[in-house]
């Protein structure tokens, strides 16, 4: 039998009107989910402040109480309260239920391996915007002492028989979630771990000040080494999450591509003056205020950009697609040079249709070191402008690529209707919502 897409799946959006007005943003996606983890580690309570309700949240609360641990949300308040002082391992059947909805699973691995000396981690979901492999991951727990059976049906199949211990670990490349797999696992194991190569993103640097209110010992260099030295146990936290520095830049994009006005409360300039930087060279303005940043397009002609992705503290890859859509909007010859995913350009497609003018190259056009030289991806992107873009049906393909067609609807002359629109959940609080309050003409 044929399914009926749901009607909130579903957004009809007449753009051509500028987005004016106040939204607020809350905690970072990237992190709050892996705070949420880190608390499995310490048989108490811990409290987490500033959590949007975002979809991710819902699936990361769902695997603890399939663990036993309880987990309060109140989601009006931005609180979440995680009692983890009774942890067990969950039926595989049960856990299978979430399987391919999240890419979270995986860090259970460490916490539970401690509490429990095993456990099941099912198939991963997630964006589909590169490889995203975790054998990073999984050699990391086998470094420090872990077995891991990929032979089971559902999942992978992870023991301890002798407990975890200290090791020397070097990631060939700064990858965010193998540096939270290796904080989470390494914090309570035996001795000393030295991972060097690793990422340093203000997210991993609050969950590092998460583990340390913990009762963690760990020290991260200059030179991307973070030195932890195992303790016996760990204790509950309070902590507020640090701003979500993706959402404000996608809300600052969306005032640059309608001509609008936003005032993006709870912005926060450290984590996002790289952006900021980008920002203000294609001709946005932006005012720095104690409580957030107001973003706005000043009038005349936006300016062309050449942008390379990296990781922190380079342009990041998450900021590069809500843009792309302002820079259809700027006049002259823009280039985004991705270097961190090799699909990320997988969205321009529906903007092409709409009237977008961009041309993808399989050749790196930028200098910095890229993972996807001679490999035959399209990670390169020429976009000329400014080009005027129409209403058209699309279809959402990530998270981020989908708030960024949202933004070109809201760009375009016209009526768009766009599908999909509940991957957006995942990691936008109430963004309908904000969208009303922004005046933009949604249904």
């Amino acid at each position: 039998m044929a399914s009926v897409e749901p009607e909130r799946d579903v957004l009809h959006v007449v753009g051509g009107k500028p987005l004016e007005g106040t939204i607020r943003v809350r905690g970072a996606k990237n992190f709050v989910s892996k705070a949420m983890v880190a608390a499995l580690l310490a048989p108490g309570v811990s409290t987490l402040k500033n959590v949007p309700e975002i979809r991710d949240v819902q699936v990361v609360s769902d695997l603890l109480r399939l663990h036993g641990v309880g987990v309060g949300v109140q989601a009006k308040d931005g609180v979440v309260t995680i009692d983890a002082t009774h942890v067990e391992l969950a039926d595989v059947a049960d856990v299978d239920t979430l399987s391919g909805s999240s890419r979270i699973p995986i860090l259970f691995s460490g916490p539970l391996l401690h509490r429990l000396g095993e456990a099941f981690i099912p198939a991963l979901g997630g964006c589909r915007i590169g490889s995203r492999p975790i054998d990073f991951h999984l050699e990391t727990l086998r470094r420090l002492g872990a077995q891991v059976d990929k032979e089971h049906e559902a999942g992978i199949h992870i023991t301890a028989p002798d407990g975890l211990h200290g090791a020397k670990i070097h990631l060939p490349y700064p990858s965010v979630g193998a540096t939270e797999q290796t904080l989470l696992a390494a914090v309570l194991a035996e001795g000393k771990t030295e991972l060097s190569g690793a990422a340093t993103e203000p997210e991993i640097m609050d969950l590092v000040a998460v583990l340390q209110k913990m009762g963690a010992q760990i020290s991260v260099d200059v030179d991307r080494t973070i030195r932890i030295e195992g303790v016996k146990a760990l204790k509950g936290y309070t902590h507020t999450s640090l701003p979500d520095r993706i959402e404000g830049a996608s809300w600052a994009s969306a005032a640059l591509a309608t001509h609008g006005d936003i005032f993006v409360e709870g912005a926060d300039q450290p984590s996002m003056m790289t952006f900021l930087n980008v920002f203000r060279k294609i001709g946005g303005e932006f005012d720095v205020r104690d409580n957030g940043i107001r973003f706005w397009h000043p009038g005349g002609d936006l300016k062309p950009v050449a942008i390379e992705t990296d990781v922190h503290p380079g342009f990041m890859t998450d900021w590069q697609q809500p843009l792309v859509v302002a820079l259809t909007q700027a006049k002259g010859l823009s280039i985004v040079h991705e270097t961190v995913y090799e699909n990320r350009f997988g969205f321009t497609k529906p903007l092409i249709s709409m009237g977008a003018t961009i041309q993808l190259y399989r050749e790196c056009l930028g200098s910095l070191p890229c993972r996807f030289q001679q490999q035959n991806f399209e990670h390169s992107a020429v976009i000329f402008g400014p080009t005027p873009l129409t209403g058209q049906d699309i279809d959402v393909p990530d998270l981020r690529g989908g708030f960024s067609h949202l933004i070109a609807a809201l760009t375009a002359e016209g009526p768009s209707t766009v599908h999909g629109i509940s991957l957006i959940d995942r990691g936008y609080e109430d963004f309908r919502e904000k969208l009303s309050a922004l005046g933009a003409d949604i249904s």
